[in-house]
């Protein structure tokens, strides 16, 4: 490639990364301003990404958008399973220093699904196992995603009573402005907790992995006993998992929220 072709292949880049992070198509004289581009050079590359199916053109809407290209590239990012590969020495080290199991998941709707395990010695048998799903609103992992969230998806993940399952009664969230004021909270303190909500006697302290864009790509959390750490320790134990969720994040080319 010549050193000339840097600039072009960056700026590319670029858009392309931008229009993945927007709700929805975007102008392209919007591209340009958001990116400080001149809006020919954004004409030029958008032509380029839509002849190759990475952007699709709404001519009626004068709009740029992802295109089918870019989404198999994101399929292709799953089926590689990136973030448990790259997860597993991020919890396993994690595991080793503070001697507890960890997990972590990643949202799936209202759920959260469990990609990773690491059980500490002689630490009891959990039912966050791999494969297994849970309701987001109950799970540690979930609550620290959720709070990530702008709060118009949370609504429409939860838009009436119905959509709050309880876990063998432990659960007392039933309604929208609990599940608020909770993820309000984590939000505010920089990690979530549940206590005994999915395990009576057990507690989890999350904190959320964030992808490139600042959207909640996953969420690590510590499970123990709530008699062996008491709530007095869960902002200090948080302190310790965030270097781990900063580091996978970084590694996925998210960007580190460590506090």
């Amino acid at each position: 490639m010549r050193h000339t072709d840097v600039p072009a292949s960056r700026n590319t880049l670029r858009i392309l990364v931008h229009l993945a992070a927007q709700r929805g198509p975007i102008a392209a004289s919007t591209l340009a301003t958001a990116l400080e581009l001149p809006r020919s050079t954004v004409y030029r590359l958008l032509g380029v990404l839509e002849d190759s199916g990475f952007v699709l053109h709404f001519p009626e809407e004068r709009r740029f958008g992802i295109g089918i290209a870019a989404f198999e590239l994101s399929s292709g990012f799953s089926r590689q399973e990136p973030l448990t590969r790259l997860g597993h020495p991020i919890l396993a080290s994690l595991v080793d220093h503070i001697g507890e199991s960890a997990h972590l998941a990643v949202l799936h709707g209202r759920d959260v699904l469990y990609l990773i395990e690491e059980r500490a010695p002689r630490r009891p048998t959990l039912v966050t196992d791999v494969g297994v799903r849970l309701p987001s609103q109950l799970t540690a992992s979930g609550r620290a995603m959720l709070a990530a969230l702008p709060k118009s998806q949370v609504r429409a993940l939860f838009p009436n009573r119905d959509a709050f399952v309880a876990r063998e009664r432990l659960s007392t969230i039933t309604r929208y402005s609990e599940l608020r004021r909770i993820l309000d909270e984590t939000a505010a303190s920089g990690f979530a907790a549940e206590d005994g909500e999915v395990t009576e006697g057990i507690s989890s302290v999350a904190v959320v992995v964030r992808d490139h864009a600042g959207w909640p790509a996953a969420g690590i959390a510590v499970t123990f006993s709530r008699s062996a750490i008491g709530p007095e320790r869960w902002a200090e134990l948080a302190a310790e998992i965030h270097p781990y969720a900063a580091e996978l994040s970084r590694r996925i080319r998210g960007r580190s929220d460590a506090r």
